[in-house]
């Protein structure tokens, strides 16, 4: 899959720069030095919290989740460019990071930003993943905010720290943001 996706990006043309569309973690800590950013929307797809996580934000005992881009809806992020010289040498990290193992479904999406369209890497979730969690309750998602905690911490810090994120580039995620409201823990 690294492999093919490489391929793609150089397939592009000469000297290709590589465009990575944030829409969770990758937009307030991507762990690389991004040439540009631009505030961007992706047609049809949307942000959601409904993939189990049993390493980074829960274990295999008491799964957190972390956010996903599935189909369906638009989704407002942040589009990081990495210019063509770095491509080769950050990819590899950014692959680990997002695909430790092969859960995400990697696409390239277009992106529209005030400065015009841009095709980026971004990192999907198909409905048909053992990942996927499905509809999950109010009381569900409160149980997991309240005990479910894993290698980089909660559920909640990441849902709260993503939407605190996105509220800074002024995104307004209204779903988290009720979701957070009616199911925070309230301690």
């Amino acid at each position: 899959m690294f492999a093919e996706m490489v391929a793609q990006w150089r397939a592009q043309g000469p000297r290709p720069d590589l465009w990575v569309f944030g829409y969770a973690s990758l937009v307030w800590r991507p762990e690389f030095r991004a040439a540009e950013q631009r505030l961007a929307n992706v047609p049809g797809y949307h942000r959601c919290l409904k993939m189990w996580s049993r390493v980074n934000r829960g274990t295999y005992e008491r799964p957190g989740l972390v956010f996903a881009l599935m189909a369906g809806g638009s989704c407002h992020g942040v589009a990081l460019r990495l210019p063509h010289d770095e491509v080769e040498g950050m990819l590899p990290t950014l692959w680990a990071r997002e695909m430790p193992n092969p859960v995400y479904d990697p696409k390239w999406v277009m992106c529209d930003t005030a400065q015009g369209r841009v095709r980026a890497l971004a990192f999907t979730l198909s409905r048909q993943s053992p990942s996927f969690t499905g509809t999950l309750s109010n009381e569900q998602y409160r149980q997991i905010f309240t005990h479910s905690t894993g290698r980089y911490g909660t559920t909640l810090d990441y849902a709260q720290q993503t939407l605190e994120a996105l509220d800074t580039h002024g995104i307004k995620d209204h779903a988290l943001a009720r979701l957070l409201r009616q199911c925070a823990p309230t301690d």
